[in-house]
């Protein structure tokens, strides 16, 4: 697993622009989010260490950690799931979860503007961000899937 490393200028330039020091685990990280959106920590790791074979496990934790910090990555936990990791596109965009394999997609909000959702009471909140997943099953799960086992809404996503 490579990193495809679409533009690591960019990437340095987005750092500096967040007022982060510009490190080669910092770029990977964000390389292996370009190439592979949603992946958990440890996905990342592997496709980090494919270019930095002596990254620490403790290093791709603490970048995750600051790049999500900095708004530059967003931390996403669908319910009985890791965390996963995707670049903070900043366009209040969702995600559809499968309840068979885990796939995680991005669907954009119906309305666009954050936050899309309004709650019917605030408790004195400025709310400013609802975070919604959809959940169902992929058209390869759902192809798959034995028909007379209707699937479990309470299926752990990997």
């Amino acid at each position: 697993m490579s990193i495809v490393h679409a533009d690591p200028a960019a990437d340095r330039a987005l750092l500096r622009a967040a007022g982060l020091r510009v490190t080669r685990p910092r770029v990977a990280v964000l390389s292996a989010l370009r190439s592979w959106p949603h992946a958990d920590a440890s996905s990342v790791l592997a496709a980090v260490r494919a270019d930095l074979p002596q990254v620490s496990h403790q290093a791709v934790y603490d970048c995750l950690h600051v790049l999500t910090g900095a708004g530059l990555v967003r931390s996403l936990q669908p319910a009985g799931s890791a965390a996963r990791y995707e670049i903070a596109a900043h366009d209040n965009h969702h995600h559809l979860v499968c309840r068979g394999c885990g796939t995680l997609v991005d669907v954009p909000c119906r309305t666009g503007s954050a936050p899309c959702l309004h709650a019917p009471e605030d408790h004195g909140f400025l709310i400013d961000e609802a975070e919604v997943y959809y959940w169902g099953l992929c058209p390869a799960c759902r192809d798959g899937q034995d028909e007379a086992a209707p699937p479990s809404s309470s299926a752990a996503v990997p």
